[in-house]
């Protein structure tokens, strides 16, 4: 039987590598929630949001300008690399470093409802997972199930890629603001 994929091997290795760097954070996050070390928790929540953030910053600011000066095909091109390697490990970035913030604010006591600042950080978080898991993830899913078909539509993949990558800037903004918002938490406390 032939195997109508049309997604290239590169392509598939690098879903592959993304699935599996995906889930390194995922466990560490269990282990240090399973064995309560405080130290780790926190650089879990470092490590994850600074590069969730770092990466939307790439993406949104300088990613977004080579895409737009390249033409059609090359678009292309890189939507089959970027697509696959980012389908598992941002969704991860993000699950972890939200969930490690949440737990980190609460062993250390800073989870205060009635905080403006929690309240704050609670509604960019609640952005955040909006866009992220309601408008970057389906659409990279869209752009991987066009870019597997037979026959995919180009300007289809060039137009959800677009809007993926100037959502990754907005993302850097409200990450920017959630970073000042922990930021003065860690200085004066919620």
């Amino acid at each position: 039987m032939q195997n109508k994929s049309r997604l290239p091997e590169y392509a598939k290795r690098l879903m592959l590598v993304s699935l599996i760097v995906a889930i390194i954070p995922i466990i560490v996050l269990i282990i240090a929630l399973l064995i309560n070390n405080l130290w780790l928790l926190n650089y879990v929540h470092v490590i994850t949001g600074g590069s969730w953030t770092g990466i939307d910053i790439f993406m949104g600011v300088l990613m977004t300008r080579i895409m737009l000066s390249l033409n059609i095909e090359a678009r292309i091109e890189m939507a089959k690399r970027l697509t696959p390697a980012m389908v598992f490990f941002m969704p991860s970035l993000a699950s972890v470093a939200i969930t490690a913030g949440y737990f980190l604010a609460n062993k250390i006591g800073y989870f205060n409802i009635n905080s403006p600042w929690i309240i704050a950080a609670g509604i960019v978080v609640i952005i955040l997972s909006v866009q992220g898991f309601g408008i970057l993830l389906p659409n990279e899913v869209r752009i991987f199930l066009e870019l597997n078909k037979e026959k995919p539509d180009n300007n289809k993949i060039v137009k959800l890629n677009n809007i993926n990558l100037k959502l990754a800037g907005s993302q850097a903004i409200f990450q920017l603001i959630i970073i000042l918002i922990m930021a003065r938490i860690a200085l004066f406390g919620v």
